[in-house]
């Protein structure tokens, strides 16, 4: 079996992905009967707060009838400065598989370099790949195909917003940015997903007949000393009723969460009719089971 990472949209070809999206939906309607993984272990390598990540893939290993363990650089030689290769060397002849969530996408490829087994990208400072992959089987649950659709996102171009610019590529939709000068996605980034993503400076421009609008925070973690300022340079950019309206009746909204209402988007957004983010939330669960799946097991 040739050992296959995640740490972005790119390691998988398109097919790939579209074919991982309706696995997650067909495993959706079987939580519990379907245990493929026994006897499989994931390790799980948090270097930063999560809620949806964490959740979703430990349940997500349970229900496939695996084991996932929780480590935390407090709890681990990581912390005490054991180089990352060796880490990952010592995981990879025990586990089936390593997730990691951190802050340094250099180190992250280091690891998945060192590591006999799959490694998944659960949150970086470039990527978060997963997200997009919940993102987007929300997107087909509702429009049934995401392929030439056109998808907003208002605010900073940060690590989610770069994974929907590899998004836009792989899946065949257009992504609008809009966003502040200075705030724009990768620049590398923008070159990879080529004419799929346009980058303007009004939100309205942007979501002119857009099918679905996407925000963020203003300030991520490890950006909390940037608060002040950031809210300063993104006013004028919240998702807002009037910002819904000049998208269109059919828009949904998306927010990968956790939620500032009353900074990047507006309570009645949100917790509206147009939202999905509910859905996009539990979906962490389910894509994340097609993809530990298609790591995890021959293909």
């Amino acid at each position: 079996m040739t050992k296959r990472d995640f740490l972005t949209l790119l390691d998988f070809t398109g097919p790939e992905l579209e074919a991982l999206i309706q696995r997650a939906i067909e495993l959706k309607q079987d939580r519990h009967g379907y245990r493929p993984l026994v006897g499989r272990t994931l390790a799980m390598i948090f270097e930063k707060s999560s809620t949806r990540t964490r959740v979703s893939f430990e349940t997500g290993m349970a229900q496939l009838g695996g084991d996932a363990l929780f480590l935390s650089p407090r709890d681990t030689q990581l912390g005490r400065g054991e180089p990352i290769e060796d880490t990952a060397r010592v995981l990879g002849r025990m586990v089936d598989a390593v997730m990691i969530r951190n802050d340094d996408q250099q180190a992250l490829e280091r690891f998945a370099s060192a590591c006999a087994v799959p490694v998944i990208n659960a949150l970086s400072d470039r990527f978060h790949p997963c997200q997009l992959l919940a993102d987007v089987q929300t997107l087909v649950e509702h429009f049934g195909s995401v392929r030439g659709r056109r998808i907003a996102w208002v605010g900073d171009g940060n690590n989610v917003c770069n994974s929907f610019a590899l998004a836009a590529r792989q899946f065949g939709f257009t992504l609008q940015v809009a966003c502040p000068e200075g705030f724009e996605p990768d620049a590398q980034v923008l070159s990879q997903a080529g004419d799929c993503v346009r980058i303007v400076r009004s939100p309205a421009e942007a979501v002119a007949g857009a099918d679905a609008v996407v925000t963020d925070v203003w300030a991520s973690m490890g950006q909390e000393s940037e608060q002040q300022s950031r809210v300063t340079a993104f006013a004028g950019f919240q998702v807002d009723d009037t910002l819904m309206q000049a998208a269109g009746d059919d828009a949904v909204f998306l927010h990968c969460l956790p939620a500032h209402r009353g900074e990047e988007v507006a309570a009645s957004v949100i917790d509206g009719p147009r939202s999905l983010v509910w859905d996009e939330a539990e979906n962490r669960l389910h894509a994340q089971k097609a993809l530990l799946e298609f790591l995890m097991l021959p293909q």
